[in-house]
């Protein structure tokens, strides 16, 4: 059981440090190469600031300066991402707890009870870690393919990619704990019948 948790802790670290390198990143979308004249220059933007670079490495970030002018669905994926590290970050705090590897958090079914927890808190952060990556790259993949948009035309970033890998490895982790955590239960409370 603890061989398990250790993999399913590893996952979702692994998952949260995803999550929280997709939103400190500026490439949630980049404009087209096929759609712009001059392929020496382009933008990409974040959660958090505009950017534009050019084919010599430099570029230039203009973050969002009030929260007011942000798009409304800028603002949901931002707190949809910021609600995942947070649950994330209480998931991992109670993963040392219920962990069956640990020496703190009281009786074996105490700590299955807390690992299950995790589990929750685990796949929740998973899922609004989805959502949010899901609901930006529908935005911009509707305003690619909408032949009345005029302005610059939008691709998928590498940071949507990265959210979706850490939301796939926080689902994968919170489920692995809560199994483990159910399974670590039926033995505490049928012991007999588990030994045969």
């Amino acid at each position: 059981m603890s061989g398990f948790q250790i993999i399913a802790l590893i996952f979702c670290i692994c998952g949260i440090g995803a999550a929280i390198g997709a939103v400190v990143s500026n490439e949630w979308r980049v404009t087209s190469r096929a759609s712009s004249v001059i392929t020496a220059t382009w933008v990409f933007q974040g959660l958090w600031m505009n950017c534009a670079g050019n084919a010599l490495g430099s570029y230039h970030c203009r973050p969002h300066l009030t929260i007011f002018r942000v798009e409304g669905f800028l603002q949901a994926c931002r707190a949809l991402m910021i609600v995942a590290i947070c649950l994330g970050f209480f998931g991992t705090v109670f993963a040392f707890v219920g962990m069956k590897c640990t020496r703190i958090g009281g009786s074996d079914q105490m700590k299955a009870k807390v690992a299950f927890l995790t589990g929750i808190l685990f796949i929740l952060s998973g899922i609004s870690s989805l959502a949010g990556c899901s609901l930006y790259a529908h935005k911009t993949t509707v305003e690619f393919f909408d032949p009345t948009h005029v302005t610059a035309k939008y691709e998928l970033g590498t940071a949507l990619f990265i959210g979706w890998t850490g939301s796939v490895l926080c689902l994968v982790g919170g489920f692995i704990f809560c199994c483990t955590s159910s399974a670590q239960h039926v033995i505490l409370r049928y012991p007999k019948n588990c030994s045969r």
